[in-house]
């Protein structure tokens, strides 16, 4: 079974998927994305440590999160992503960091994420748990004036859009409220 949980930031989205998780099968793995890179994204980090029951395993793997799962140790009933919009910006910045021309980011960014997103499903289909995937809209604002941003903006938006195609159930998560995409109610 495979479940995405989207919203806008600060929708509620994390919470609500940590519901889900903790009402499915268990035991339950917590797949964080998140590096602490100041002091704002350290509190909201500590945010989600706190409110994790404290069975849940924790795994913190900013890249690479299908080959992470694949040597997870264990019974795995449930796997709680979060979240897809921080893995694709973590490898953007590997890249943007070891890649000079904008265009070979960019080819280099659209195969990275699809190679990712394949060992991720490569990893539910052999593990046989249920994955639960967090990720952000992004697609609703202005269109970026820098072509790096406009660049991750489209690559999130199709990454939602693969796994939005092979997900069993989708939410919108909008004010603290789940609005069930798919299937349809």
């Amino acid at each position: 079974m495979l479940t995405l949980v989207t919203g806008g930031a600060r929708s509620g989205k994390s919470a609500f998927a940590e519901r889900l998780a903790a009402a499915g099968r268990g035991p339950v793995i917590y797949l964080a994305t998140a590096r602490i890179g100041d002091d704002e994204m350290a509190h909201h980090i500590a945010e989600h440590r706190a409110r994790r029951p404290a069975e849940w395993a924790t795994i913190e793997m900013p890249m690479a999160v299908g080959s992470a799962l694949t040597m997870s140790p264990g019974a795995v009933g449930t796997v709680l992503l979060e979240d897809l919009t921080l893995l694709l910006a973590n490898i953007l910045e590997g890249l943007i960091r070891t890649t000079e021309a904008a265009s070979e980011v960019a080819d280099a960014f659209d195969q990275t994420v699809a190679l990712e997103l394949d060992k991720l499903w490569e990893a539910q289909a052999r593990g046989g748990w249920d994955l639960i995937v967090v990720t952000n809209e992004v697609g609703w604002g202005i269109v970026p004036m820098e072509a790096r941003t406009r660049l991750f903006r489209d690559t999130l938006g199709r990454a939602n859009q693969a796994t939005a195609a092979r997900a069993d159930t989708v939410y919108l998560v909008v004010a603290g409220v789940p609005l069930r995409l798919k299937p349809s109610a």
